[in-house]
């Protein structure tokens, strides 16, 4: 035996864990379909509340069969409407938002059991994930028939001399947590569950952020008639229009379906 083959021989060794894990990978490819909806200042409790659509890709990288690192790339839209509120008050005030969420995200799963696709024994757990999340937002609100983008308009005034405030960002970051759990699919792949929660550093998803309302008139005259129009629906002249010491949340909760990707090593005199 010369010293490569030697070599090779006790590389395939280092990574083997039984009788089955020359079948495992530790890179898996996932796709995720399942809902999304948000809370903040127009929908502050009720979970679920006009779930949309949501998908999403993911990669894993096993570390071991307790650690995984992972990558996420996620489509997902969110909106409310104060008509559909339970208070009379909110339903007085009158204002909407819809908006899409491109997310990119990072962070680590923690198994509750050792888990390996095509294992004898490792065939299901449920995890904890935590992460770091990037995400693109754009609310808009329907208005005569159409769809009108908010953040360009000021509605609370940014950018004007009537507050401080700079027009928010539609670029923001997230705090990706939850929960989930999967079955092995034999050597194939894995199907599971997963909940989670976005905590968001930005009280401006649906545009809505300040306290209290601006002078509708000299909103006018600085960002437009429309802004104005749009800043307050409610047809009363001062009250409060959100709650400006919460910030947003979002939600993405489905079903994930998990596919093993790459090559196992091989050894000398076994087939490929």
């Amino acid at each position: 035996m010369t010293r490569i083959t030697f070599l090779l021989v006790l590389f395939c060794l280092a990574f083997s864990f039984d009788g089955k894990s020359q079948a495992y990978s530790r890179s898996e490819l996932g796709v995720m379909i399942g809902t999304s909806y948000y809370i903040g200042d127009l929908n502050q409790f009720r979970h679920f509340r006009d779930a949309k659509l949501a998908g999403g890709l993911f990669y894993r990288y096993n570390v071991n069969s307790r650690v995984a690192i992972r990558g996420t790339f996620n489509y997902l839209r969110v909106e409310s409407d104060d008509a559909d509120a339970k208070r009379e008050l909110n339903q007085e005030r009158n204002l909407n938002f819809k908006s899409t969420i491109w997310e990119l995200g990072t962070g680590i799963e923690l198994n509750y059991f050792p888990f390996q696709i095509g294992h004898d024994r490792f065939k299901g757990t449920g995890y904890l994930f935590a992460g770091l999340a990037a995400f693109k937002m754009n609310p808009t609100t329907e208005y005569n028939g159409d769809d009108v983008a908010l953040q360009e308009l000021g509605t609370e005034g940014q950018g004007t001399s009537l507050t401080q405030k700079s027009k928010y960002s539609l670029i923001q970051m997230a705090i990706p947590f939850g929960f989930g759990g999967r079955v092995s699919l034999g050597d194939v792949g894995s199907l599971g569950v997963e909940f989670g929660v976005r905590k968001t550093y930005t009280d401006y998803l649906d545009d809505v952020g300040a306290g209290l309302y601006v002078d509708q008139d000299a909103l006018a005259v600085e960002n437009g008639p429309l802004a104005a129009e749009l800043s307050n629906r409610s047809g009363n002249r001062f009250g409060k229009r959100g709650n400006e010491s919460n910030k947003d949340w979002y939600f993405f909760t489905g079903v994930t379906l998990t596919f093993k990707i790459g090559r196992k090593p091989s050894c000398p005199g076994n087939p490929r």
